[in-house]
């Protein structure tokens, strides 16, 4: 019984038991402090959703052996690009949505293409240069929004030139997904929609691990001497699972913004690769291996860490604003360290 227990423990993951139980401990808390369950678990179903393929967009780059993604800005970006054509292009509900997608995965499977062939230059430091570039897109493109020829009068400063910090997408397809098919169990509202798109994402990418280029990839990330004697492209692998990972976070930063209500633009894509990393770590992923399983348990914890555990301490220091801040500050960012000191873990 004892073995059986230690063989399970050791499956599971010592890091991911301790989130788990410190989640029990915030739901507890939360009960004992009269704060509503069903809206909490509520708002974690959709952050899970909002944010499921910016986390699934890390398993194509741990697998193809760059590591965990902290270039995903490059795709962001490329996703902005394509919220805002649809918005230029005076477009509406799903026509509007499925218009930003289309137009920011050839933007960013281009973009990941040159990415990809970056990292290969720099074999051995790839997170390192991923953060680099994912900070130094997101602060080029600061300076692209000014300047970039958009004209709707949604987008722009009413005085001056250049795009506005947050653009909201009300009236347009805010929430889209989110409210198609939704319904409520138990008092909990269930983000049919957009759940669905997340999962037929990670059904895709699923699929693609199954076929031929995918395998191929996989053993490239996993054994490059072997991959190499066996006939396979390594470096063009490598390639592949970039651009697949620039690809989904274009997809994801769409996805995202509907739910959030927003496009947010300039310095707000800066972080997001951290989270993302955070949440697949939290998964149970290490910089070698990660899965589907990984992404929708990760994502769920993270968001429900986040979502729990903020209104709690809000609670218990809402006689102190100023320390009712901080604790979200520390939990938030708190959440981001522990995941990433287990990186690794695992190996």
């Amino acid at each position: 019984m004892d073995k059986a227990i230690k063989e399970y423990v050791n499956r599971f993951g010592i890091p991911r038991i301790i989130i788990v139980a410190f989640l029990l401990s915030l739901l507890v808390m939360a009960i004992m402090l009269e704060i509503p369950i069903n809206d909490l678990l509520s708002d974690a179903l959709v952050r899970t959703g909002m944010n499921g393929i910016l986390v699934l967009a890390m398993v194509p780059g741990i697998l193809a052996g760059i590591g965990l993604n902290f270039g995903i800005p490059i795709g962001i970006v490329c996703g902005l690009i394509g919220g805002l054509l649809a918005i230029e292009f005076d477009l509406y509900g799903f026509t509007a949505l499925f218009t930003a997608v289309a137009i920011s995965i050839p933007l960013s499977l281009v973009a990941g293409y040159f990415y990809g062939l970056l990292l290969n230059r720099v074999k051995g430091s790839e997170m390192t240069i991923a953060t680099y570039v994912g900070f130094s897109i997101v602060s080029l493109m600061s300076i692209g929004w000014l300047i970039l020829p958009f004209t709707s009068e949604d987008m722009r400063w009413p005085i001056g030139t250049g795009l506005r910090t947050t653009i909201t997408l009300q009236g347009r397809y805010e929430r889209i997904l989110n409210e198609w098919g939704a319904f409520e169990l138990f008092n909990v509202k269930i983000p049919t929609g957009l759940l669905l798109f997340m999962l037929f994402f990670c059904f895709l990418v699923w699929a693609f691990l199954r076929s031929r280029t995918g395998t191929a990839m996989i053993a490239a990330g996993d054994s490059p001497k072997f991959a190499t004697a066996s006939g396979i492209n390594v470096n063009r692998m490598r390639v592949v699972g970039t651009m697949l990972s620039t690809a989904l976070s274009a997809v994801g930063i769409v996805i995202y913004s509907q739910s959030f209500g927003f496009i947010q633009l300039y310095q707000a894509p800066m972080f997001m690769s951290f989270a993302a990393v955070a949440a697949i770590l939290i998964g149970g992923a290490t910089i070698k291996k990660a899965n589907i399983a990984n992404v929708i348990i990760g994502a769920f914890l993270f968001q429900s860490l986040l979502v729990i555990s903020l209104p709690v301490a809000n609670k218990v220091l809402e006689d102190v604003s100023s320390l009712a801040e901080i604790a979200r500050i520390v939990i938030s960012n708190g959440i981001i360290l522990y995941a990433l000191t287990q990186i690794g873990g695992g190996e």
